[in-house]
């Protein structure tokens, strides 16, 4: 498996995982049912953001889209979204994209990532990042209507690249 550039073509390609997964309703709060011309802006990033996708041979199997998590003042903190098909989940396909997004990060000279929004029973997400250094620095109770636990928690996550 490689991470590479996201191009307009890869996004037909994108949009049916994007849909299966945000319809699920259990890890990201976008609304059910988007178009794939309603959901290719939340996804595909323009600079200086950028969107990457995880291909094993010609199969796109993931994508992350990461940028500035705040414009001015918090730019110096970057952001990242992960999607895994889930066809192709349980194959290391959120871990590559995760090291990748890490790496992309330090090499560009962010200070930390900041997760806004990690959904706390989201158990594989949660282990993958901690596992990756980030940390819970905090949780917002109640603040995602997850299908079946009800109104649960989300966290947010950070991940300090300054060495300190």
């Amino acid at each position: 498996m490689d991470v590479r550039e996201a191009t307009g073509a890869d996004w037909p390609r994108i949009h049916p995982f994007f849909r299966a997964v945000v319809d699920a309703g259990r890890t990201y709060a976008y609304p059910e049912g988007l178009s794939a011309e309603d959901a290719r802006p939340l996804w595909m990033e323009q600079p200086p953001g950028r969107t990457v996708v995880a291909v094993d041979g010609e199969a796109v199997v993931g994508s992350a889209e990461m940028g500035r998590n705040r414009p001015g003042r918090g730019s110096h903190v970057a952001t990242a979204s992960f999607l895994v098909d889930p066809a192709a989940q349980g194959r290391g396909v959120g871990r590559l994209l995760g090291e990748h997004v890490v790496a992309w990060a330090r090499d560009a000279g962010y200070r930390g990532i900041q997760f806004n929004a990690v959904v706390e029973t989201d158990t594989p997400a949660v282990s993958l990042w901690r596992s990756l250094g980030f940390t819970v620095v905090g949780t917002v109770p109640g603040a995602f209507d997850h299908p079946e636990h009800g109104h649960v928690g989300l966290h947010v996550m950070h991940l300090d690249l300054t060495g300190g």
